[in-house]
């Protein structure tokens, strides 16, 4: 078992030609609250790889098996077996699977429930948007037992929280409940207990209707701009509205809202 599973769903009354039109990738190692190990590490990179170059993928959840916890983060008992030698050679299956979920070009929905601890609350941040229901707990506890954050959670709490917000998140490696984390800016969407899943596919269904090449472009846009200047985060932002302007998808766009008719996207199978 690695510990990654993969479904594809099609938006709804779409055709057999557009199935797969959301990706879904399944944390599953429910009897190790969906800890990552090396094996599963090796195999999100992996699988995130196959799904950033699927044409016919518009938008990606990233969920969790049931069990009491989303990820409770790296698995620390296969690394208390380890060597300093041995976590050292660990260390870029790790960076390659969380730079895997953040480097994917079609927009990523985390569906969280329970626990969100170290690389757990590392990979929902990695994704675009977080959908977190009343169970939830985030965290990043690596200061805790003498390490630092190293799934991108550092740079990405502070991208999304804040400077005072990441640090006291990271520093005191304590743990928010859903409504601390709510306020913190760590949660976009909070929806009733059990409905993560269900919740956070909706939205990744609503962005997937949407024209993909826009929508990859728009994605660009949003991340490029981080942390860059203004003058320098409009010349992305003109350079991504240059690349939907003069695609297919535009045309047929306009069209279909003069038609008043649903659009066809011709971009739906470009990489």
């Amino acid at each position: 078992m690695d510990g990654i599973r993969v479904r594809r769903h099609a938006l709804p009354g779409a055709g057999p030609a557009e199935a797969g039109a959301v990706a879904e990738i399944m944390l599953d190692r429910p009897e190790a609250m969906n800890a990552i190990d090396t094996a599963m590490a090796r195999r999100l990179a992996d699988v995130c790889g196959e799904i950033g170059g699927d044409g016919s993928v518009s938008s990606v959840v990233l969920t969790a098996a049931p069990c009491r916890a989303f990820c409770a983060g790296a698995d620390l008992k296969e690394r208390n077996r380890m060597s300093d030698e041995e976590v050292l050679a660990q260390r870029p299956a790790f960076r390659a699977a969380f730079g895997a979920v953040l480097g994917l070009p079609q927009p990523a929905v985390a569906a969280v429930h329970g626990f969100a601890l170290g690389g757990g609350c590392e990979l929902a941040l990695s994704c675009d948007l977080i959908v977190a229901d009343e169970t939830a707990v985030f965290g990043l506890p690596e200061t805790t037992v003498g390490l630092v954050p190293g799934g991108g959670g550092t740079q990405l709490a502070l991208r999304r929280l804040g400077a005072g917000k990441a640090a006291d998140l990271v520093l005191t490696g304590r743990r928010l409940g859903i409504d601390e984390a709510e306020r913190f800016g760590l949660v976009d969407r909070r929806v009733p207990a059990g409905d993560a899943d269900a919740r956070a596919l909706e939205v990744a269904q609503q962005i997937a209707a949407n024209s993909p090449v826009a929508v990859r472009a728009a994605k660009r846009a949003l991340r490029r701009g981080w942390g860059v200047g203004l003058d320098a985060g409009l010349e992305i932002e003109d350079s991504a509205w240059r690349t939907a302007a003069m695609s297919a998808d535009r045309r047929e766009g306009i069209a279909a809202f003069a038609e008043k008719r649903q659009p066809q996207w011709p971009g739906l199978a470009t990489p």
